[in-house]
């Protein structure tokens, strides 16, 4: 029995031997596993739980709002519910794609199709729709459904709708900067995204969160852009582009002694909170004013005649023989688009647009100035606007021009621009002869933008002789009827330059003016172009010039600028009668002055003044009539100065006039009645040379200057 028992009480201790050491190995290993994940594998295995419960997810910043000079919203970002769904976890495809399409309003196959590729791709994230309304996003969070997040997003909002589109510009989806301010500012209207550390459940939804960094907003921009004066310019602008059945146009309103620009509107134009509109032109959504140049035609003239001015012996009544309306150039005929205007003074070559008068003039000034003068004014280079795409415009250098090139470039051709560089060649003549760099920014924040100093371009004197002459351009000009305004002087050109489109001109024009107002004191720079026009309604002053008064108009009264035009001056085309006599006796006190006809208009007295000038000048002056062939190498003078302004002879001098003190300087008789400067003069000893009739407009010599004993100042009165 016992020797029987042995072996098995052997074998059954082998067994438990056996046994525990197994348990005691696998004791060891999971010893060791745990060791391994607790010590030496604890940061590699807190990574992956990490990973699963933890997510790093980028907090946007609120991108900076974009404002006029009031601080009007013109954009801004509002938050706005974003949904996105997991495929893997809807069980039911086509009644998730039938929900949410009713709800927010998608096509219910497409989404249903996409819901199914997702899920044959093992995709775990699918965008359903990007910022929804209000309404939308609470019926979706009233669904509380399991495969679907709701992620809060920032949406760019247009408050103003259209209302200077071009400027502000538009955003991508990701609120990055595609057009305009939007896309030039990026960089500051972004801020710095911050970072958010969220952590999830077993179905991935968020328990707890975590912020590393706080996101820093955008910086806002302000602009320029007054967006009243901004509505208007659009409105005026479209109504001119369609009156005209043209193809697009483009305005700017600017500040000539800043260079901040005012409003800046373009047609056909957009609506930046919708996307591109099937039937929407690709015009629509491009930036005319500062993108695309084109030949500005007569308004160089313009830069031709300043440049006359100041490197010739030239003046506004110098006689310019233009001839019966064709000029014979190398290869080529100029034509007026009359029948000729005859010998007229420079004053009249600018009035009447004379194609042949400015060739005439332009080869006075020589190939070197012209050039020299033009890049003066900034033709050929940009204007520094913080705006997408901006165009130079086109300027030769003198190296590069051809045979007759002067003479296309003195009316306008061969050359291009854009309306922005028109703006900035206009302002020199209103703000008293300085290059102003335009400006659309305001402020960044709270900081002011940093400006340059302006550069003299042209002297005073002949500033004023430009704006005397441009004002001659709306009073009796091409510009007569449609650019004058009621209660305030103002000035121009008009411009007609035939569009040069697949290697030839065609018979379609850009029409184009540019302006300011009042003339005594400028306060606006406006000019307006209008693409596609045809016929002779076409041409600048009947396309342009009347869409220039009417913004001129409602700018003035906006910005509450004072008439420089007396109501009985302004409203009434003959003067009263007792006015007339009374300037006639006080005029007469002083034997000297021009005396006028009781009953005559503004117009029947300007005409007769030029005829008598012309008359006189003919008579002292030695004109050369222009050439038809090739320039010499060394001409004859072309010009011919044109005698002084006749002054017709006046009753017998009453008492004479105390006189002039020693060291008396030239009074300012600007915008004053003629009655006020003759008795002023009078007291002061001063005698005069009277021009016209109505309010005193320019005045030399210019106020400030030494007055010498017997010194004649020479005033031009118009209406």
């Amino acid at each position: 029995m016992e020797f029987r028992g042995r072996p098995n009480f052997l074998a059954a201790a082998n067994r438990l031997t056996v046994v525990a050491a197994a348990l005691l190995l696998w004791g060891i290993r999971i010893f060791v596993a745990l060791v391994s994940i607790q010590v030496s594998k604890h940061a590699e295995f807190q990574k992956i739980a990490r990973s699963q419960q933890e997510k790093k997810v980028d907090v946007p910043a609120s991108r900076g709002s974009i404002l006029d000079r009031n601080g009007q919203p013109l954009a801004l970002s509002v938050p706005a519910d974003s949904i996105s769904i997991d495929p893997r976890k809807v069980t039911r495809p086509r009644f998730a794609a039938e929900l949410l399409g009713d709800i927010l309003h998608l096509d219910k196959d497409v989404l249903y199709e996409r819901i199914l590729n997702g899920q044959k791709a093992h995709k775990g994230f699918l965008w359903v729709k990007r910022k929804m309304d209000a309404f939308e996003s609470d019926r979706v969070k009233a669904l509380n459904l399991e495969f679907a997040t709701i992620t809060t997003e920032s949406q760019r909002n247009y408050p103003k709708g259209e209302t200077a589109a071009h400027v502000i510009g538009a955003v991508y989806k990701q609120e990055e900067g595609a057009a305009g301010i939007e896309k030039s500012m990026d960089a500051l209207l972004r801020g710095k995204a911050g970072k958010e550390l969220r952590v999830m459940d077993v179905k991935r939804r968020g328990i707890d969160s975590h912020v590393d960094s706080v996101a820093q907003a955008g910086v806002p921009i302000t602009l320029t852009i007054d967006e009243r004066l901004q509505y208007v310019t659009e409105r005026e602008l479209k109504a001119g582009v369609e009156a005209k059945h043209a193809r697009y146009g483009t305005a700017i309103v600017m500040d000539p002694n800043t260079g901040q620009i005012l409003a800046l509107a373009n047609y056909p134009t957009y609506d930046p909170n919708k996307r591109p509109q099937p039937g929407e032109t690709a015009m629509a959504r491009f930036d005319l004013g500062v993108s695309v140049p084109f030949e500005p035609g007569s308004i160089f003239k313009v830069v031709t005649l300043s440049a006359a001015l100041e490197t010739t012996n030239l003046t506004p009544d110098s006689l310019i023989p233009t001839g019966g309306g064709s000029l014979a150039l190398p290869g080529r005929v100029i034509h007026e688009s009359h029948h000729g205007f005859g010998t007229i003074t420079m004053q009249q070559v600018l009035e009447k647009s004379s194609n042949i008068g400015a060739i005439l003039i332009g080869q006075h000034v020589g190939r070197e100035k012209m050039y020299e003068y033009a890049t003066r004014f900034g033709f050929g280079s940009k204007t520094g606007l913080p705006l997408p795409a901006e165009s130079a415009g086109l300027l030769r250098p003198v190296s590069k021009w051809g045979t007759t090139s002067l003479a296309s470039i003195s009316m306008g051709h061969e050359v291009s621009t854009t309306s922005a560089q028109l703006a900035r060649l206009c302002s020199v003549i209103a703000n008293g002869g300085m290059l102003v760099k335009p400006q659309i920014i305001l402020k960044r924040g709270d900081q002011l933008e940093k400006t340059e100093a302006p550069v003299r371009v042209l002297k005073p004197e002949t500033v004023m002789k430009m704006r005397m002459m441009m004002e001659g351009v709306v009073l009796r000009g091409t510009a007569r009827g449609t650019a004058r305004l009621d209660g305030y002087t103002s000035a121009g050109k008009t411009g007609t330059a035939q569009i040069f489109e697949h290697g030839h001109y065609t018979h379609l024009y850009n029409a184009s003016f540019m302006g300011f107002t009042p003339v005594t004191n400028p306060q606006l720079v406006i000019v307006v172009t209008i693409n596609g026009t045809a016929g002779d309604s076409g041409m600048g002053a009947a396309a342009a010039a009347p869409v220039f008064k009417n913004i001129a108009t409602e700018a003035l009264r906006m910005m509450d600028v004072p008439k420089d035009i007396p109501e009985d001056i302004a409203d009434v085309k003959k003067p009263k009668k007792e006015d007339k006599a009374m300037e006639d006796v006080a005029i007469a006190g002083l034997g000297k002055g021009s005396i006028m006809a009781e009953d005559q208009t503004v117009k029947e007295l300007m005409a007769e003044q030029e005829i008598l000038l012309r008359q006189v000048a003919e008579e002292n002056a030695e004109v050369i009539p222009p050439s038809s062939g090739p320039r010499p190498a060394a001409p004859a003078p072309l010009l011919a100065l044109a005698a002084p302004a006749p002054v017709l002879p006046a009753p017998a001098p009453a008492a004479p006039a105390p006189p002039v003190p020693h060291g008396a300087t030239v009074p300012d008789f600007r915008g004053k009645s003629m009655r006020n400067v003759v008795e002023e003069a009078s007291a002061e000893g001063i005698e005069l040379t009277i021009e016209g009739s109505g309010v005193a407009r320019v005045q030399v010599p210019m106020p400030g200057k030494p007055l010498h004993p017997g010194e004649r100042i020479r005033i031009v009165f118009t209406r």
